[in-house]
């Protein structure tokens, strides 16, 4: 099972949490040029359901993506953390970004769009849970 840069839902302790500490310490919240990179993303439980459906539906030899969206642009992300921490959301230059995400940066400019087709239709998988968007203004990661 391939999971998402971001796995979302309550206890959260990945990436996006990480981009709310980034931002927190620095007073904005940043993404990359023009912040069109994209990261695919899946709520926890929706995950899960997948791990189970892989166990009792799927094949050994198979690869599933367990992705229910498949690319936010991360300046979506940045500005969703903007409006939850109420800071400035702002565009860096590649050198700034250097400064401003330190080791994070091959993660905060990762680009990776991923399709779950395939599995949605091998495995009758169908995401049900909050986008990350929308988790992030329901939670108190904030």
């Amino acid at each position: 099972m391939r999971l998402p840069p971001s796995v979302h839902g309550m206890g959260d302790h990945g990436f996006v949490p990480i981009l709310i500490d980034i931002a927190r310490q620095k007073g904005v919240s940043a993404y990359i040029g023009e912040g069109e990179n994209a990261w695919p993303a899946v709520h926890v439980h929706d995950a899960a359901r997948a791990f189970c459906l892989a166990v009792e539906r799927g094949s050994r030899s198979e690869v599933y993506h367990a992705v229910a969206e498949q690319g936010i642009p991360f300046r979506q992300i940045a500005e969703a953390i903007a409006i939850g921490l109420d800071v400035p959301c702002v565009s860096l230059t590649m050198d700034e970004a250097r400064d401003h995400f330190g080791w994070f940066l091959g993660f905060a400019s990762i680009d990776q769009p991923t399709s779950s087709d395939r599995t949605r239709a091998i495995l009758g998988w169908n995401p049900t849970g909050p986008n990350l968007l929308t988790d992030l203004m329901k939670t108190d990661c904030f």
